[in-house]
C-alpha cells in the first residue's frame, strides 16, 4: 500500500488499516501506556513539553521499527500529509548517491564532479574546480564560497544555478573547512541527471519512495528544469520515519538491500566540523551524542528533524514551521525533547 499525498485519515480504526502496511501506528494518538518500549511517565511529559513549543507541528518515535509514539501539534498537517524538509532532503539526496555509485550511474566518492560538468565550467575555470570531488560535495568541503545563507537569494535567482555554483570563488581549498552550501548538493543533483539521462525526482521515486512503499512528490527545479539538490523536498513524517528506519537498518528494509550498508557507514563518518553548530559532518548527516550514545540526525531549516539513536533502536522524526525565521532556542528545545526525553524513556523502558 502506497500512501498518496492527498491520503487523509478521519478515525484511529481507519488510521490503523490505513498505516498498517507503513508503520502500523496513528497519526496524533500520543503515547500508548501499553506499549513497552518507552517509560509511559517519561513519554507522557516529553509529549507534553512539545507544546510548549510553538513551532513544533510533529513528533513521531519508532523504537525497534515499532510505533511509540505520535503527536500533531498545534494544528499541524497529519502524518502522512507531505511537508516542507528543507535541508533534510540532503541526508534523503545522500542515499540517492550512494544507490547511483552502486548501480555505476556514478563512480564513486572519489570521482571528480568536472567528470560530468564540465560542460558548465566558467571560461577560464580555476584549477582547483578539478579537484573537487562527490565526497566534497557531500562533507560540505568544496572549498567554493557557499550559496547558502545571505547568497542564497541571489543563487536561485540566477539563471543557471549549476554554472552559478562553478564560476563561485574559492575560499578555502577542496577538501578544506566546513562550507555549508545547498548550490554544493545541487551539483550532486545536476550530475545524477546528467549521468542517468533521467530527473532526480524519477530516480528518487524509482530508487527510494517505491522500495519504501512512500511517495516523493516533485519538488523545486531550477531554471533547467534539474530538481533542487538538498532544499524543499517533499515528505511526510511517516515517510521521514520509513526512511530513517532504512538507515538505522544497514540500508535494508522489508528484506530488500535498498541504499549499501558501506555507504551508510561512510556517511556516518566525521569528514569535517560543521562552523555554525560545531557537530561532526560526514555525508550529509549530523553526528554527535544523545546521552552516552552514538547520535545519527538529518537536520531542515526551523527543524525538520530525522535522529537516529542506533542504539537504543531509536527512529524519531520531529518536523516545525518552515516560515519563520530561524531559531536556534527552538531548535535546542527539539534536541532537549530528544536527550531529556525520548532518549531516557528509551533508557528505561524494556
Amino acid at each position: 500500500m502506497m500512501l498518496a499525498p492527498a491520503t487523509l485519515i478521519a478515525s484511529r480504526r481507519e488510521c490503523l488499516t490505513a498505516l498498517a502496511g507503513l508503520l502500523g501506528g496513528c497519526a496524533g494518538t500520543g503515547f500508548g501506556q501499553e506499549n513497552a518500549g518507552l517509560d509511559p511517565q517519561i513519554m507522557a511529559r516529553t509529549l507534553a513539553d512539545g507544546w510548549k513549543l510553538p513551532r513544533l507541528r510533529s513528533l513521531l518515535v519508532l523504537r525497534g521499527g515499532e510505533q511509540q509514539a505520535a503527536q500533531v501539534y498545534h494544528g499541524g498537517p497529519a502524518l502522512d500529509q507531505p511537508v516542507n524538509i528543507k535541508s533534510a532532503s540532503k541526508s534523503v539526496l545522500s542515499a540517492l548517491v550512494g544507490i547511483a555509485i552502486e548501480r555505476g550511474v556514478l563512480k564513486g566518492g572519489d570521482q571528480p564532479i568536472m567528470s560530468v560538468l564540465a560542460d558548465d565550467a566558467p571560461p577560464s575555470p580555476d584549477p582547483r574546480l578539478a579537484e573537487i570531488t562527490v565526497g566534497h560535495l557531500l562533507s560540505m568541503q568544496s572549498g567554493l564560497e557557499p550559496t547558502s545563507g545571505p547568497n542564497y537569494g541571489a543563487w536561485v535567482s540566477s539563471p543557471n544555478w549549476v554554472r552559478d555554483v562553478l564560476a563561485r570563488p574559492f575560499v578555502d581549498r577542496p577538501g578544506g573547512a566546513n562550507l555549508y552550501s545547498t548550490g554544493s548538493s545541487h551539483l550532486l543533483s545536476a550530475m545524477l541527471t546528467r549521468a542517468s539521462g533521467r530527473s532526480t525526482h524519477e530516480l528518487m521515486q524509482q530508487w527510494l519512495g517505491t522500495p519504501l512503499n512512500i511517495v516523493i512528490p516533485p519538488w523545486t527545479q531550477d531554471p533547467q528544469g534539474i530538481f533542487m539538490g538538498g532544499n524543499n523536498m517533499q515528505m511526510s513524517p511517516l515517510a521521514l520515519a520509513r526512511f530513517g528506519e532504512l538507515y538505522r537498518l544497514g540500508g535494508v528494509i522489508d528484506g530488500r538491500q535498498i541504499v549499501p550498508a558501506a555507504w551508510i557507514a561512510a556517511s556516518w563518518t566525521p569528514r569535517s566540523q560543521s562552523l555554525f553548530s560545531g557537530r561532526d559532518y560526514g555525508y550529509a548527516w549530523f553526528l554527535g551524542r544523545a546521552r552516552r550514545h552514538d547520535l545519527r540526525f538529518a537536520w531542515g531549516y526551523g527543524g525538520q528533524m530525522i535522529y537516529l539513536v542506533p542504539a537504543l533502536g531509536l527512529t524519531v522524526v520531529m518536523t516545525s514551521e518552515t516560515d519563520a525565521p530561524s531559531d536556534f532556542n527552538h531548535l535546542a528545545a527539539l534536541h532537549s525533547l530528544l536527550t531529556d526525553g525520548i532518549v531516557p524513556a528509551a533508557e528505561a523502558g524494556a
